[in-house]
């Protein structure tokens, strides 16, 4: 008998027939004889028209009541997910965050988890009862609904099973594991069996959509074993697990990509001590977030330039970020450039292995791909190269790495 949560997200649950679809898949896992408990997130776009809603009240809102309509996605479905279960004749109930409770911070609409009080759902399982939890949501200290932020029900999940002390965290989604690239553009990608947290975290940040990168923080953090699955077939997953349960590791796990990048170069800065906080400051106080950094050798001392990649839908504040800083700056140009993409290839096995990185930039010239900025970390190295070559790099990395499947 193993513990298990399971966590269907907004595909999963978007419609009566998947909800359905949804219990007979909890309910062969109590037929085996495991403890079961669920979280869902809300039937897919539902989050979505509620937000609308709360923006068309007015452009201001007060955050507390945005977290109050934007929660019940999850009441919906997690009371319906409980009627399926009852209708099949397992024994469920649902529970919203403030029930069990899930003790958060009072930061409306993007709150973090804090400490989650399982003695009720515990006792409940123990006897047989499958507890049906609505994610993305907790409780603040002054006792107000509060919502996690964007895929909080994946972290809801995670956090869950740490505290149930689960065997596993089981998260379906409309795929059917962690693959070495999207599939979509590299017809060989082939399915993980296991990945590293470290890996999975790497992927998640750099453009893979799987799994959420709070999710896989916290996973990280607790030692909690995870699986990707296809709530759609029944097939094998992917484990996400500590890196010791990975006895042969390969070089390389995986290629991602991200097109949420834009770069901004500026030209000309004046080369003197303080000038890169002069630029970096502002940004910092403007909570844009800066990637990739690059700045070349000043010519004789005097001038240099420097160039910093961005999110693609803060381009336009940063540009107004550093035109109002221009005269401390003292940068002579300002450019951006949104066509662009982050490639990386990512490893646990790059920690004992050289020439990683030379293999990645010998591929990319082999097929007339010019590199513009390059980034570094232990198990990690990211390009940021031409939108328009982002197929191509895909593919021509995934076979120097020896990724191809059949």
């Amino acid at each position: 008998m193993a513990r298990i949560v399971q966590k269907f997200g907004g595909t999963s649950v978007g419609d009566i027939e998947r909800i359905k679809n949804v219990a007979k898949k909890v309910k062969r896992e109590v037929d085996q004889g495991n403890e079961i408990a669920v979280v869902v997130s809300a039937m897919s776009g539902e989050t979505n028209k509620l937000v609308d809603y709360v923006g068309e009240m007015g452009a201001i809102y007060d955050a507390r009541e945005y977290d109050a309509v934007v929660a019940t996605g999850e009441q919906v479905t997690s009371g319906l997910l409980a009627l399926a279960l009852q209708e099949l004749g397992v024994a469920a109930r649902s529970w919203q965050g403030w029930q069990i409770p899930i003790r958060t911070d009072g930061v409306h609409g993007k709150a973090r988890i804090e400490r989650i009080e399982t003695d009720e759902i515990d006792r409940r399982m123990k006897t047989g009862e499958v507890s049906v939890i609505a994610g993305f949501q907790g409780l603040s200290p002054e006792n107000r609904m509060t919502t996690l932020g964007r895929g909080g029900s994946d972290t809801s999940a995670v956090a869950l099973a740490a505290a149930l002390g689960a065997d596993r965290c089981d998260i379906y989604t409309d795929v059917d594991g962690v693959y070495t690239s999207d599939p979509r553009i590299v017809t060989k990608a082939r399915k993980l069996d296991k990945i590293t947290y470290e890996e999975m975290l790497e992927m998640a940040s750099l453009g893979a959509k799987v799994l959420q990168t709070r999710a896989v923080e916290m996973a990280m953090k607790h030692g909690q074993r995870m699986q990707v699955l296809s709530s759609f077939e029944d097939l094998p997953g992917t484990l996400v697990v500590d890196e010791e349960e990975i006895v042969e590791q390969e070089l390389v796990s995986g290629i991602a990509y991200s097109r949420d990048e834009a770069k901004i170069t500026l030209l000309r800065v004046r080369d003197k001590p303080g000038v890169a906080a002069s630029i970096f400051g502002p940004l910092s106080d403007a909570n844009i977030n800066v990637d990739m950094i690059v700045q070349n050798v000043s010519a004789g001392g005097n001038a240099t330039d420097l160039t910093f990649t961005v999110p693609e839908a803060e381009v336009k504040r940063t540009v107004q970020t550093l035109e109002a800083v221009r005269d401390v700056i003292e940068y002579e140009e300002l450019r951006s450039d949104a066509d662009v993409v982050k490639v990386s290839v990512i490893g646990v096995g790059m920690r004992s292995h050289a020439g990683v990185a030379q293999r990645m930039f010998a591929a990319l010239a082999d097929k007339g791909i010019n590199i513009q900025v390059i980034s570094t970390s232990e198990i990690k190295v990211s390009v940021l190269i031409a939108e328009e070559y982002t197929e191509l790099a895909l593919r021509s990395l995934h076979t120097a790495y020896g990724l191809d499947g059949d």
